[in-house]
């Protein structure tokens, strides 16, 4: 089934905030077996809106629409719904209860303004919002089934996963055509490599769909099919995927999407181990990303920034000739720095970055994006030197970071840099 992604707002519209709303609502359709074709954004214009609604309906089997649900006079959502659908508004009383009781359990009193949200189109039914005062409500539309949200990201997540995903998946498996996705989450290769390795791909697997989504700095490898077998069709997916992972071999992270923290903390599982990291250039960055993942608690002991030479010294015990002799910003101290962290915390791996993230601290031998990673384990301890180039602060930062749990990736898989 078709399903389309509509955000609605002139603050959407001009950029003044981001679009977050429409790839959650993208992934989580896919996830659910919905080919997503289109996303698109309009802004707080009551005709164009109508319009752009009236367009979806003759193209889409399911839509979902965020934004303009709520008290002020910009928020015209539910008129171009009126008008699209060739109905009147009126005041619901069920979303008028559910107004109404949102603001009985705060003490508050309601106000003409809040009523506003319950004047909906006729024919609608009402989706309740449990996490903030504007309902929602579905609208069928021609041959498209609309659901509209409140656009406050929080409010359209709880929204989307309690009251629109259950219906939407009641809908498909009423349905023989299916759209499975497959996604291998890749690290290590420019894009325009990754997409060198996977030209042939339309040759070997015509009936299916390759795209690419670089989500710095991995790249994101998505299969897509769809077809009414979905027992051959699903065989076939597989066969694509293999053949990806056969393509991309040691830089492949995941086969359905995971994260490099993610895989990561799920190798660190499996092995029983633990991990403490001492980080200089990437200033935590690392420990927020690994514990990012739920269940990190699982592995990860310790966290060290160690800004400065004195907390090297003092803190992971990096001996002071080594600072003297090679600097901050080499294969040495970040070696020393990661047998530290390791020896402190007690851990099974040690990890430590000291680097240049820029723009300035560069010089001729240590240019701007350079990075030095260390890594202990109970037989060995190593350090390494990269240079990266074209990248500001935080990317290079961001970069570093990924590309330290990548050596540590390949470690806890036997596969060594």
């Amino acid at each position: 089934m078709i399903a389309e992604v509509l955000s609605t707002g002139d603050e959407v519209r001009s950029g003044s905030i981001a679009d977050t709303n429409a790839s959650h609502i993208a992934r989580e359709l896919e996830r659910v077996g919905f080919f997503v074709s289109r996303h698109g954004c309009v802004g707080d214009d009551e005709p164009l809106l109508s319009e752009v609604l009236k367009d979806i309906s003759r193209r889409a089997d399911v839509a979902v629409v965020t934004g303009g649900l709520g008290p002020t006079s910009d928020d015209i959502t539910a008129l171009a719904v009126a008008q699209a659908a060739g109905v009147g508004l009126f005041e619901n009383g069920n979303a008028l209860n559910m107004i109404e009781n949102y603001f009985k359990s705060g003490n508050r009193p309601i106000n003409p303004s809040n009523r506003k949200m319950a004047f909906l189109p006729v024919g609608v039914e009402v989706l309740k919002n449990d996490a903030g005062t504007a309902p929602g409500f579905v609208l069928k539309i021609n041959r498209c089934l609309f659901y509209f949200l409140p656009g406050v990201p929080r409010e359209m997540e709880v929204m989307l996963a309690n009251e629109v995903l259950p219906r939407v998946i009641q809908i498909k498996d009423k349905t023989p055509w299916v759209y499975p996705t497959r996604n291998i989450t890749t690290f290590g290769l420019p894009e325009s490599e990754v997409n060198e390795r996977m030209k042939p791909f339309s040759q070997a697997f015509p009936e299916l769909i390759i795209g690419f989504r670089a989500t710095f700095p991995e790249i994101h490898i998505k299969v897509y099919g769809q077809g009414e077998n979905e027992k051959a069709l699903n065989l076939q997916m597989e066969s694509a995927v293999k053949w990806v992972a056969e393509k991309m071999g040691e830089y492949v992270l995941s086969l359905n999407g995971e994260s490099m923290e993610a895989v990561v903390g799920r190798l660190l599982l499996a092995k029983k181990a633990t991990l403490a990291l001492a980080e200089s250039c990437t200033g935590g960055l690392i420990a927020s990303r690994i514990t990012d993942v739920a269940g990190s608690s699982g592995y990860f002991l310790f966290s060290g920034v160690t800004y400065s030479n004195d907390a090297k010294v003092k803190v992971l015990g990096v001996p002071p000739e080594t600072l003297e002799k090679y600097g901050a910003v080499h294969e040495e101290t970040a070696r020393q720095m990661a047998m530290g962290a390791r020896a402190l915390a007690g851990a099974t791996y040690g990890l430590s970055t000291s680097g240049i993230a820029g723009p300035d601290g560069g010089t001729d031998e240590k240019p701007v994006g350079t990075v030095c990673i260390g890594l202990t384990t109970p037989e060995s301890a190593q350090g390494w030197r990269f240079q990266f180039s074209g990248g500001g602060r935080f990317r290079n930062k961001t970069l570093f970071a990924v590309k330290a749990l990548d050596l540590l990736r390949r470690e806890l898989m036997g596969n060594k840099q």
